[in-house]
This record gives structure tokens, sequence and C-alpha cells, in this order.
């Protein structure tokens, strides 16, 4: 995965919330990568309705 690059979230590991919950299956843009956790890269994903939340590269799948 890379910025720029669009992709679908396929789901995510906590209970964020019914915002983050509303997201499954929406497509956005890649904007920015983060380590998160100490170890693991994260994604800052940016869509339509200019909102922005960060995922774990398992929680996203990449879209033509």
């Amino acid at each position: 995965m890379q910025v720029g690059q669009k992709v679908r979230v396929r789901g995510f590991k906590d209970g964020s919330g019914k915002a983050i919950a509303s997201k499954v299956g929406e497509v956005g843009v890649i904007k920015e990568e983060k380590i998160m956790d100490g170890s693991k890269w994260g994604y800052i994903v940016k869509f339509s309705d200019s909102s922005k939340s960060w995922f774990f590269a398992d929680e996203l799948e990449s879209v033509a």
C-alpha cells in the first residue's frame, strides 16, 4: 500500500464506534503512512466526505 492509492475498508479490529463502523465497505485514498502501536504500519485514509481515519494494512484492500 502506498500514498495516493485507492482502498476499500474491509473491517477494523478495535471498537472505534459508529463513525468508523460506517466506513466499512467505503472507498478512500491513502493520504499518509504512520507507524502505529510501535511497530505496525497504519494508513491515514481520506474519504469522499472529507473525513479521515487510520487503519492497519490488513483492514484495507486495494481497488482498481
